[in-house]
C-alpha cells in the first residue's frame, strides 16, 4: 500500500486490530469450558490493562518520550462511558453469549458491531456515510441474517441475542472513543482494561466464581493482552485516521478470522449458512475497502493537541527540537483544498 495514500496508515491499523480481536472469540470459547464467563471477561480486560499499564510506566521510567497528547480532565466523562459500555457490558454479554452458541457463528455475528458503529456514527454524530459504505453494510447484515436462518424462519438463540447486545455496547463504545482518539492510546486502553477488568473480576468472585488454575489464567492473560489490549490500541489509532464508521467497517474482518480459527482449531464444521454468510460479508468488506471519498472541502481554524508530523495539514513552526512524530498544542489556519480523505481528526466537516 502506498505510504502516502489516504488509506495509510488507518486501514492497516484497523485490519491489524481486527486480526488480533478476531482470534479472541474462538480462544475465549475454548477457555469457557473451565472459566466462569464473567470472570473470563474480567481477566481478559485486566490482563490487557495491566500489560499496557506496565508498558506506559516502563516508558516513563526509562525516560522515553511519548509522542502522544496526554489525557485531560475534560476527557474523564468520555473515558468513564467508554469503560462502562466497552469494557464491562460488551465483554460480559459476549462471554455469556459464547457459552450457548458456536464459536464460528458467534464470531461471524460480531460483524453486527460494525453496523452498530456505523449506524450510531451516521445518525447520532452525523459522520458522512455514502451509498457504497451503506451497500457494504447491507451485505454484512444480509450475511448475519443468512447465518441465523433455520429454514422455516429467522431464529436467534439466547446466546446469539447476547452477542447482538455486545455489538450494540461496542458500537456505542467505538463512537464515544472517537472523542478520545487524539490522546495517548496506550494510556486510554490501560485505564479501560484495569477498571473494567477489575470490576468484572470482583463481581465474578462476589457471585461465587471458582478461581482458575495458574495455567488457564496465564493463557487468558496472553489472549487478553494481544486480543483486547494491543487490538484496542490499534483501533484507537485507526479511529484517528479513518473516523468511526469506516474504522468499524474495516474491523468487520475480525469475525472472518474468528470463524476460520474456530473451524481450523476447534474443529467446528463449516455449515452452508456459514459459507453463504462468509460470501456476503466478504462482499461487504470489499465495498468498504474500495471506497474513495474526495471533494473540495474547507478547514475552519482549529486549535487542538495530538501526535502529528508536518504534512499538508500541519505547517506550523517550532522552537528547539521538532523530531517527528511529536505532540503539542497547535493551531490550524483556515484552508480549502481537494484530496481523498476520511472523517479523521481534521475532516469532520458537513456534507
Amino acid at each position: 500500500m502506498d505510504r502516502y495514500s489516504h488509506l495509510w496508515p488507518g486501514v492497516p491499523l484497523a485490519l491489524c486490530s481486527a486480526a488480533l480481536f478476531g482470534v479472541t472469540a474462538p480462544f475465549a470459547k475454548g477457555l469457557l469450558s473451565t472459566f466462569d464467563p464473567q470472570l473470563l471477561a474480567g481477566v481478559l480486560y485486566l490482563s490487557a490493562g495491566a500489560g499496557l499499564g506496565l508498558m506506559h510506566a516502563g516508558r516513563r521510567l526509562l525516560g522515553i518520550p511519548a509522542p502522544e497528547a496526554p489525557l485531560r480532565r475534560a476527557d474523564a466523562p468520555w473515558l468513564a462511558a467508554v469503560v462502562v459500555f466497552g469494557g464491562i457490558l460488551g465483554p460480559l454479554f459476549l462471554m455469556f453469549g459464547l457459552q450457548t452458541t458456536g464459536a464460528a457463528n458467534g464470531s461471524l455475528l460480531l460483524n453486527l458491531e460494525s453496523l452498530a458503529t456505523m449506524g450510531i456514527a451516521w445518525i447520532a454524530f452525523r459522520e458522512n456515510v455514502d451509498a457504497r459504505l451503506l451497500a457494504g453494510a447491507g451485505a454484512i447484515l444480509a450475511g448475519a441474517v443468512a447465518l441465523s436462518w433455520q429454514g422455516g424462519g429467522l431464529s436467534l438463540d439466547p446466546g446469539a441475542l447476547l452477542i447482538v447486545c455486545a455489538c450494540a455496547a461496542w458500537g456505542i463504545d467505538n463512537n464515544l472513543t472517537r472523542n478520545l482518539s487524539g490522546a495517548d492510546p496506550i494510556l486510554i486502553s490501560a485505564i479501560k482494561g484495569l477498571v473494567a477488568g477489575s470490576t468484572n473480576v470482583a463481581l465474578a468472585y462476589a457471585l461465587g466464581a471458582a478461581p482458575p488454575g495458574w495455567g488457564l489464567a496465564g493463557a487468558a492473560a496472553v489472549v487478553g493482552f494481544f486480543g483486547i489490549g494491543v487490538s484496542l490500541v490499534l483501533f484507537i489509532l485507526a479511529l484517528r485516521h479513518l473516523g468511526t464508521a469506516r474504522t468499524g467497517a474495516y474491523f468487520s474482518l475480525a469475525p472472518f478470522i474468528g470463524a476460520s480459527t474456530a473451524v481450523l482449531i476447534l474443529g467446528e464444521a463449516p455449515t452452508p449458512q456459514l459459507l453463504v454468510a462468509a460470501l456476503l460479508m466478504g462482499l461487504g468488506l470489499w465495498l468498504h475497502l474500495s471506497e474513495r471519498h474526495e471533494h473540495e472541502h474547507e478547514h475552519a481554524g482549529q486549535e487542538h493537541e495530538h501526535a502529528h508530523a508536518h504534512d499538508d495539514h500541519h505547517q506550523h513552526g517550532h522552537e528547539g527540537d521538532a523530531s517527528e512524530p511529536h505532540s503539542h498544542r497547535h493551531r490550524h489556519e483556515p484552508l480549502k483544498h481537494v484530496h481523498p480523505h476520511y472523517p479523521d481528526l481534521h475532516h469532520r466537516h458537513p456534507h
